[in-house]
């Protein structure tokens, strides 16, 4: 298996390591933005603008998916975060929820095209398909990880998986033996949002009708929602619902799913919600000196010459 550290060094007694999952989410996050970019200037807007965002975007989605991740393990059950408190903030270790990711930088997002005049669903529908793919691109840290794979199988594509990285139900290895693979789930989605994302750029491109404010973020809320519900059926490390067999991810996921569907009818006319009686067909371009909040420059007075 490869070493999940690239290098380390000491300085002062305090230990540094530069590890393959930063590399990797930094890279998801580099190659996410630039596609989003391509995205919005697309659409007539200023690229720079998520340029200058994703400082703020990244370290608050990074926050957003971490706490996620903790909530949800806590929530089903598990109580080691409640007992070494410490591990909260132990991201280089692993475990990053997207879903937290996503919320918290959606607020982040909301908040930045609020300051600086930015048509919110423009930036919504150029990060829809840049998201899924920047996830991709940062998938394989959890093979790495050994991290993020299903039960065992005999599929020529399994994964082999450690003694001390096994989940308890699969941690004896008289019943599961050194040469037993895995499901590596982490794959499939990576494969799924790779196609998803090809998808929902081909679907706005090639009809330009179809690409109406709001259209790709809820092809996005349709297509990754699907996506990650049947990807729970590969994930056993997912917490359940006390007394059931459903995990919370699959409950947040359908209704991500459910919200697209009803968005996307909404955006089509094919059906009617008052709130949503005057939503614009067109986006909206900031204007460049209001967006940065540059004033014009006040022309300077004519000094009169004296006669």
């Amino acid at each position: 298996m490869i070493d999940p550290v690239i290098f380390s060094f000491s300085i002062g007694g305090i230990e540094f390591a530069l590890r393959w999952y930063g590399v990797l989410v930094m890279a998801g996050a580099l190659a996410g933005t630039w596609l989003a970019a391509q995205e919005m200037k697309r659409r007539g807007e200023n690229e720079e603008f998520l340029w200058d965002a994703i400082v703020i975007l990244l370290p608050v989605g990074i926050l957003g998916a971490r706490l996620w991740y903790v909530a949800n393990a806590t929530l089903g059950g598990n109580p080691y975060y409640m007992q070494n408190p410490w591990e909260i903030i132990n991201i280089p270790a692993g475990g990053l929820h997207f879903y937290g990711g996503m919320l918290f930088g959606a607020a982040a997002l909301f908040w930045f095209a609020r300051k600086y005049k930015l048509d919110l669903w423009l930036l919504l529908d150029s990060l829809a398909p840049a998201a899924l793919v920047g996830q991709a691109v940062a998938r394989p840290a959890n093979f790495i990880n050994q991290e993020l794979y299903g039960q065992p199988t005999t599929l020529p594509w399994g994964i082999p998986i450690d003694a001390s990285h096994r989940l308890a139900q699969y941690s004896d290895m008289i019943l599961f033996p050194e040469s037993t693979r895995f499901h590596p789930a982490f794959a499939y989605e990576m494969l799924w949002n790779v196609l998803v994302a090809g998808i929902i750029i081909w679907w706005l491109r090639r009809n330009k009708e179809n690409d109406k404010p709001g259209a790709g973020f809820a092809a996005w809320l349709i297509l990754a929602g699907i996506g990650r519900v049947w990807l729970e059926f590969f994930r056993p490390d997912q917490p359940r619902i006390p007394g059931t067999d459903t995990s919370i991810t699959t409950i947040v996921a359908v209704v991500m799913a459910l919200a697209g569907i009803i968005m996307l009818l909404v955006r089509f006319k094919k059906i009617k919600i008052p709130l949503a009686e005057n939503w614009r067909e067109r986006y909206t371009i900031a204007p460049p000196k209001e967006v940065r909040g540059e004033k014009k420059p006040k022309k300077r007075a004519k000094r009169r010459q004296r006669k």
